[in-house]
């Protein structure tokens, strides 16, 4: 197989025209190319006024490859296919009595259990929220009713808090033995669009997701494991820092020297229990900030400019960066082309906001959350869960701005920039459920952060016209960026650093940052279980 790189097309090619253009580039016959697969597909923007381009990576089966190769030998585009499959490390011997534990059934958890029952080690999932379908219900409740169930919401139960988000597939992690090409393949056969394989910046969105995930919950059930909803963990069993099983809330006991950590960013309470265990926690950066609404229009023509609503494109995203004066970084996360924002807290009088696309990405606003980076030595000094006192503090005050109901507290940019309390909107109407209320942010985060936003916000301006537009709107609090806390590991066993058996895995233990890189990190914590199982039974290669 012959990878090539780079491979320019216009964008409104035909399909017959990638074949053509393979042959063109490798000087060979239609009859010495056998079939071809898209690895990749993304796009130059750069001329958006004049010609945007698809850009290819193509793996292609030749006659004579060898020779092909070798004719271009010099040319760094065109080198042999690297191997993306997956293989198991690891399979369970017969008559293994243990299973291991896996806490948590978001995309860490989701996929730390599958590739352990792949393997044949039979996980038992224990997860304190429900199942998808009663999950979603309860999270409409909340935005249609302001009724919110604390163990059934954004943040609990099947799927995670990356089942209500635009459901992106892409991240900058380094990934040297494909796992990503796991995490995709394994979307796919459970229904998710074949794209998400080459486009790239594939995403599957809410609706569809929820398919997704329950069609691989059941295929780790037929492999042997066992998934048990509204299983909550109060406890863990430790015993000379060696894990030996969990308490459930309902104080039943289950005995696993292996339990996997994939709690997600908003579990407090199991940070608290760990830290009171002595589990080594440390506390670790994170986010605070708001989402700001635009029409996604806006951000098409801005990013696409002639191109803007071709269907082969669809909605446009951005990413932005800047350093304030006070030294406070600014940039926008968690970007949501055609979607909504939505009320994702998990505890009572509080407000979090998120964002949520469908796969269609076809509603009318973008939105994205503007964020400052804050650091705890600076910022919320003392022991390792001081970042998540902080964040609890924030919310609490969201929560009074917004009349004490779940409405979010909102301003309009100009506003904001000028320092002025909003009264009434301008064209931009906000997404929010349940509903928002117009006043002052400046009072919703600290100084320090409402100085930065400021000032970023014209700067944002220069780079993508109108995005500093007066009747733009930002909704208070987001603050769940990433985990406030690291549950610390070691970096070949995987394992907490003074607990055995305890695996910190995916974005609440601080080792992801969004659903790709937490369905990698649980396939590499199932593969690390895997293999201390095997050892511990004796029957290690």
């Amino acid at each position: 197989m012959i990878r090539i790189n780079q491979l320019s097309l216009p964008l409104d090619h035909p399909p017959q025209a990638l074949r053509s253009a393979i042959l063109e580039r490798l000087k060979i016959k239609d009859a010495e190319l056998g079939d071809f697969t898209v690895f990749k597909r993304s796009y130059d923007a750069r001329k958006k006024n004049s010609e945007i381009k698809f850009i290819y990576i193509i793996d292609a089966e030749v006659k004579n490859e060898e020779q092909v190769l070798a004719r271009f030998a010099g040319d760094q585009q065109i080198r042999p296919a690297p191997d993306t499959d997956y293989h198991p490390v690891a399979e369970a011997p017969a008559g293994l009595s243990e299973r291991p534990l896996v806490i948590g059934f978001g995309p860490c958890g989701l996929f730390a259990a599958l590739i352990l029952a792949q393997m044949g080690f039979k996980p038992i999932v224990l997860e304190r929220g429900k199942e998808v379908r009663a999950r979603t219900k309860d999270t409409w409740a909340l935005w249609r009713k302001k009724q919110l169930t604390t163990e059934s919401n954004v943040q609990f139960g099947e799927g995670g808090a990356g089942l209500f988000s635009d459901g992106k597939l892409y991240s900058q992690i380094k990934d040297p033995k494909f796992f990503g090409r796991k995490v995709m393949a394994e979307f796919v056969k459970a229904g998710a669009p074949e794209e998400i394989m080459y486009v790239s910046k594939p995403h599957i969105g809410t609706f569809r997701l929820t398919g997704v995930v329950s069609a691989m919950r059941e295929e780790i059930k037929r492999l042997g494991g066992e998934v048990r909803f509204e299983s909550k963990v109060s406890d863990f069993i430790i015993n000379n820092g060696q894990t030996e099983g969990v308490i459930l809330a309902d104080g039943e006991k289950i005995m696993s020297r292996h339990v996997v950590l994939a709690l997600g960013h908003s579990s407090r309470d199991t940070f608290r229990t760990l830290y009171k265990q002595g589990v080594y926690v440390e506390a670790k950066p994170f986010a605070i900030g708001f989402r700001v609404e635009h029409p996604q229009s806006l951000i098409d023509k801005a990013r696409l400019g002639k191109y803007a609503g071709h269907p082969e494109l669809g909605a446009a995203d951005y990413k932005l960066t800047y350093q304030a004066k006070n030294g406070r970084p600014v940039y926008s996360f968690c970007m949501c082309p055609g979607g909504t924002v939505v009320a994702a807290t998990s505890e009572e009088g509080r407000v979090v906001t998120n964002g949520m696309s469908q796969y269609s990405r076809n509603e009318r606003n973008a939105n994205a959350a503007i964020v400052v980076g804050i650091e705890p030595e600076k910022d919320y000094p003392g022991d390792p869960l001081a970042g998540i006192a902080l964040q609890e503090k924030l919310e609490e005050k969201a929560f009074e701005l917004g009349g004490s109901d779940y409405t979010a507290p909102a301003q309009l940019v100009g506003d904001f920039i000028r320092g002025k309390p909003s009264s009434e909107f301008g064209d931009v109407e906000p997404s929010y459920k349940p509903g928002i209320k117009l006043g002052d942010l400046h009072q919703a985060l600290p100084e320090y952060a409402i100085q930065a936003i400021q000032e970023a916000l014209p700067e944002f301006g220069k780079q993508i016209k109108g995005f500093d537009r007066d009747d733009a709107i930002l909704t208070g609090i987001e603050t769940r960026t990433s985990s406030p806390v690291r549950i610390t590991r070691d970096r070949d066993t995987l394992q907490s650093l003074n607990t055995r058996g305890l695996y910190p895995a995916g974005e609440g233990a601080g080792y992801a940052g969004g659903i790709l890189s937490a369905g990698v990190d649980g396939i590499k914590v199932a593969e690390a279980v895997a293999l201390d199982m095997l050892a511990q039974s004796g029957q290690a290669e």
